[in-house]
């Protein structure tokens, strides 16, 4: 049964962030917000709603090794997997000079959530800062990209959006939004609940879980849209997508749940954990400064880097441990 739960929540999971993606990015287009930036806010708040859910549900019933394993876990995939795997099937190309400035800002996001985390607890006011700081982001990015407009960049929005069934007109939109959040909320529900039955039934930790199982289960929506932006060869998209979702969790996410219930950080995160998040960060740096692409051979190498994690976590080698502590 618990294994149903899991599954049931990840689908859900996936066809509510693809459903609120959809509304999401209609929406967009009629507060004139450029496709180039969709990526980095509209699309990435959506496929970051999983997170949101799920984080604010552990919270809330007691287990914050899945909160903090479901955002450092989230973003160590986003990077690692949802970068690794399109561009196994196209090179993800890193053309805007804007990628190399929100790059930067992501970076520098993970190190100020790793200072905070060596507290101990990432308390209220801290969560009010993050959410603080994230609406200033969106703001800038808001007025940055209405500057935009006319540089071309509709057109790429046009196109994702074009991509299946989407919602026509405004109403339309606001019902494909609501949904989606009805499903994620469903979901994340089906998925924290199986996911602590499963690692007391395995006698694998918690930590472990939020690592693996909940953090990639959360990661898919942003997989599905980078995978379909990179065989689009729209690179912009899907590191906008992953710069933007990885914000999304470190100060959206993580600040809303602060603000809900404090968190403790689970000690042993800081052990591996919180150093592979910056490691995967620190790994865009050349690709944005340089606008090289992520070809295939670097695609390959993050995916099985991620593989390589995974495998750590389930040996013990990363100093969370694998067996519960239930």
């Amino acid at each position: 049964m618990i294994y149903l739960m899991v599954v049931g929540g990840l689908v859900l999971l996936l066809v509510g962030g693809d459903i609120l993606v959809r509304g999401a990015v209609s929406l967009s287009r009629c507060v004139g917000v450029p496709s180039l930036l969709i990526g980095l806010t509209v699309v990435a708040f959506g496929t970051s709603s999983p997170e949101l859910v799920v984080c604010v549900d552990a919270a809330l019933n007691g287990a914050p090794e899945i909160a903090i394993g479901n955002i450092v876990g989230s973003n160590i995939a986003n990077i690692l997997l949802v970068l690794g795997l399109p561009a196994l099937i196209i090179p993800i190309a890193c053309g805007p000079s804007s990628i190399w400035r929100d790059t930067l800002m992501m970076l520098g996001v993970s190190v100020a959530f790793v200072l905070l985390a060596l507290t101990g607890t990432i308390l209220r006011w801290h969560g009010l800062i993050m959410v603080t700081v994230l609406f200033g982001f969106l703001i800038w990015c808001y007025v940055s990209g209405r500057r935009q407009v006319r540089d071309g960049d509709g057109e790429l929005g046009m196109e994702i959006d074009g991509i299946a069934i989407r919602p026509r007109g405004g109403l339309a939109a606001v019902g494909f939004i609501l949904a989606g959040l009805v499903g994620l909320g469903i979901g994340a529900r089906l998925l924290v609940d199986g996911a602590v039955g499963m690692a007391q039934a395995a006698g694998v930790s918690e930590a472990v879980v939020g690592l693996t199982v909940v953090a990639l289960g959360t990661s898919l929506p942003e997989l599905a849209t980078s995978l379909v932006a990179a065989v689009r060869r729209h690179g912009d998209v899907a590191i906008g997508n992953v710069v933007g979702s990885n914000m999304f969790n470190l100060l959206g996410i993580m600040g809303v749940t602060a603000l809900v219930r404090p968190v403790p950080v689970p000690p042993e995160f800081l052990v591996f954990d919180f150093w592979v998040m910056l490691a995967a960060a620190i790994l865009l740096l050349p690709f944005a400064a340089s606008g090289r692409s992520i070809n295939r051979v670097v695609g390959g190498a993050l995916a099985a880097a991620y593989c390589i994690y995974v495998i750590a976590l389930f040996s013990g080698v990363s100093g969370v441990s694998e067996t519960a502590s239930l």
